[in-house]
């Protein structure tokens, strides 16, 4: 980035003065040298301003000794004179190269500045991401935010911002923030594979191409490490080569394939000292303050691998005579505002990470394992402090008031999904059995009520499996599976969507701020490619552009009548909007709900922990709510950990697709059975129904016909012969290429597509149509 000058400063003459010795000389023609003002002042050191109006507007100073004739500067004077640029070179105002001296480089009146992540998030500053560190030392610029600011960042943040300098000649920089940006990747990370030749570098980033790596730059890496580099060009032809700044790790060794995403989107994973060192100082929460419910028979219900428990549910028939066959349900959340308070370490930390990150093999925790593992986790037997919520149901399901309450509550008992639900379907283990009557069948009894109520909501029911994939000790995949949907997982889910509609709902009641989680309706754009779609499948869709969940619900009712449920799955999940967090509320259009905020689950979501603070400030239940200062930097909270939240499930799914192009790349040459989950002008996408691993098929492969792409059917239709490979279509496919480091396959296609009809507008004659081999696509 190159950085405009400050504007011209005026030139006013006698401004710089001139030494006594110079008072009577004639005035004559200056043939060389610097310039010199025309007016005398005996003996006097310029002032800062002077001399820097002096290196602005006088071409001619190259250096000190130039400067120093401008202003007279000799005996007694050069020492001072000397320390005083020594001090506007320390500060940055100025900057020297070798024997020149000149003016640092201003910086532009809009520009992207970094806001440190150990910034003061009630004091702001920033740097330039960009500075050529010959302009001299980068500024440093105060971020302005206040009540009224759109753009609150916080410390972690990239913002575009508006510069303003100041009316002075030494520039105050401020910045007021226009928009939180988003942190590109890093530029160059992959994997150092060795060969006959020396080294080269493998790319994470499948769009960049292999570099080799001179050996006298690998520095300490090795066979397989991951390492950051730079790149060099060398040679008349400029060829790029690879050096190493870094060695990262060594995926293989450590076992461990997420190190690559984690670095690759720069995600901290490391807590600093001074975090860790905060969690092991807390203690544990005691009676003061809160309601004892220890006798209340909560309990959790969680996978069978999970080792934090966040959430604890009940539920008992309401013996209110005016709500008969009604419920009292109540969810119970850990109390980490209690433990992670508003501008300590492990609160900036936390807003640094934004969420949890789940990998296939580890997880990067949002909070140190002492609070999320140990303070937080409602234990089986063990008092822990939480966030409660009280939902009085009728016998419709519906809610017909709540309260919230800080309590010490004691876990009954730990289950998991299956032995929840295998107690339901009459096969009880010793755990879960005596907790069968008194527990588990007033649960599912208020579940029943509550899934009725659910029905009648019309939430859009796009329910996608979701492949989990197991390592063995060693990091490798063992196995991949769908995990079975059960009850006792939508239970769970029922209860917890209850609870953080009942939160929004209060904080509303109270005009407290909070952050929404928001779920936009589908843009008209979008919406008219669904249509599209559907008409080519003759799916009737109603063309108005205000649609609701119900609508969609209706479009897969008729797929799944029409046995074509796997493609209109896929485009209505395309045509929905992404969900994030926002201080506005525009509602949550996928659960058909008018409010919603995230409250159940603070020990790994940012979102939820601010909500909960939010409570505790509404409620006056506590000292260690909600703050003034976090309440004006809603807005900008809710850009940033949307941002997280985006990055995280970037890499999770890349973490996966490397771990499944790694199991794949010993089956080169095998068949496997798919979908195409995606169709571009370049080609086709296929997911593999055994593993759910995603490749791609060149258009130029498809076979010897001209394939064009027809958008508003979401397919690739040949040119003579109408062959139409669309969206959802089953097909097999050979695996040709693999690479695990990218996360990338490619693949063959040896199915026949649908017969139809060429497409409209074909070119004719116009162009010979390219002949494609089939490359042995019909041979069974």
């Amino acid at each position: 980035m190159s950085f405009g000058k400050a504007g011209p400063i005026p030139y006013i003459e006698g401004n710089f003065p001139k030494p006594q010795h110079m008072a009577k000389t004639p005035k004559t023609k200056n043939t060389s040298g610097p310039k010199r003002p025309r007016q005398v002042a005996a003996y006097e050191l310029p002032t800062r301003e002077q001399l820097l109006e002096a290196l602005a507007q006088q071409d001619d100073i190259k250096g000190k000794r130039d400067l120093a004739k401008v202003f007279g500067i000799r005996g007694d004077l050069r020492k001072p004179f000397k320390a005083m640029l020594n001090e506007l070179e320390g500060e940055g105002v100025i900057t020297r190269t070798r024997k020149t001296l000149r003016r640092t480089a201003a910086l532009p009146h809009v520009t992207v500045l970094d806001i440190p992540t150990d910034a003061d998030p009630d004091a702001l500053h920033a740097f330039p991401a960009q500075w050529n560190e010959a302009e001299g030392e980068m500024p440093r610029v105060r971020v302005l935010v206040d009540s009224r600011s759109r753009v609150v960042p916080a410390p972690g943040d990239r913002i575009l911002a508006r510069i303003d300098a100041g009316e002075e000649v030494i520039p105050d920089y401020t910045a007021r923030p226009m928009k939180v940006l988003d942190k590109p990747r890093r530029a160059h990370i992959g994997i150092v594979r060795m060969d006959d030749d020396g080294a080269r570098l493998i790319p994470v980033d499948r769009k960049q191409k292999e570099m080799r790596i001179p050996l006298g730059d690998l520095g300490k890496a090795q066979e397989g490490d991951l390492v950051e580099v730079e790149v060099k060009l060398s040679g008349r032809l400029m060829i790029p080569r690879a050096r190493v700044t870094a060695v990262i790790g060594n995926p293989k060794s450590e076992g461990a394939v997420s190190l690559i995403a984690i670095h690759n989107l720069e995600i901290p994973h490391v807590f600093p000292a001074s975090v860790i060192r905060e969690s092991e100082e807390a203690e544990e929460a005691t009676l003061k303050g809160r309601e004892d419910w220890r006798d209340l028979p909560l309990i959790t219900i969680d996978p069978p691998d999970a080792k934090d428990h966040d959430d604890a549910v009940h539920a008992a028939i309401d013996d209110d005579p005016a709500n008969a066959g009604g419920f009292v349900v109540t969810v119970a959340i850990a109390d980490v505002a209690a433990y992670v308070r508003h501008g300590t370490a492990m609160d900036r930390e936390a807003y640094l990470r934004g969420n949890s990150v789940y990998f296939p093999d580890r997880v990067v925790p949002m909070l140190p394992e002492r609070i999320s593992n140990d303070l937080c986790s409602l234990k089986q037997g063990v008092a822990r402090a939480a966030l409660a919520v009280r939902m009085v149901l009728g016998a419709d399901g519906r809610k017909k008031s709540h309260s919230f309450h800080r309590i010490l509550m004691r876990s009954a008992a730990k289950l998991s999904y299956q032995q929840a639900q295998a107690a339901i379907d009459g096969k009880p283990d010793d755990q879960a059995g005596p907790l069968l009557d008194p527990i588990l069948n007033p649960l599912w009894a208020a579940y029943e009520a509550m899934s009725r109520a659910r029905d009648q909501r019309g939430p859009l029911d796009l329910d996608l499996p979701e492949r989990k994939i197991l390592l063995d000790d060693k990091g490798m995949v063992r196995d991949i599976h769908v995990p079975e949907r059960l009850e006792a997982h939508r239970l769970i889910e029922e209860m917890m969507i209850a609870a953080n509609v009942a939160a929004a709902e209060t904080l509303e009641q109270k005009r407290t701020e909070l952050l929404y989680r928001v779920h936009d309706e589908p843009s008209s754009e979008k919406l008219q490619a669904l249509r599209d779609f559907l008409g080519s499948l003759d799916i009737a869709v109603k063309k108005s552009d205000s649609v609701r969940a119900a609508d969609f619900n209706g479009i897969l009712a008729q797929a799944r009548k029409a046995g074509n449920i796997d493609q209109v799955s896929e485009m209505v999940l395309r045509s929905q909007a992404q969900a994030e967090y926002s201080a506005e509320n525009y509602g949550h259009f996928g659960l058909n709900l008018d409010r919603y905020a995230h409250f159940t689950s603070p020990i790994r979501r940012y979102a939820d922990l601010i909500v909960h603070r939010a409570l505790v400030r509404a409620l006056d239940l506590g000292p260690d709510g909600l703050t003034d200062a976090e309440a004006v930097k809603l807005a900008g909270i809710a850009q940033h950990i949307s941002a997280t939240e985006r990055r995280a499930m970037i890499a999770e799914r890349e973490t996966s697709d490397r771990l499944l192009a790694q199991y794949l790349a010993e089956r080169i040459g095998a068949r496997f059975d798919g979908r195409i989950s995606g169709v571009t002008r370049s080609g086709l996408f296929i997911r593999l129904a055994e593993t759910g691993a995603d490749g791609f098929i060149p258009a130029s492969t498809l076979g010897q016909d001209y394939y064009r792409y027809v958008e508003e059917k979401q397919a690739m239709i040949g040119e003579r012969s109408g062959e139409t490979f669309g969206l959802g279509d089953r097909v097999e496919v050979r695996l040709l290429e693999a690479a695990p480091v990218a996360g990338a396959l490619r693949f063959e296609l040896l199915s026949e597509g649908r017969r139809g009809n060429p497409p409209s507008g074909r070119r004719g004659n116009k162009k010979p149509l390219k002949p494609f081999a089939t490359k042995g696509r019909r041979k069974k």
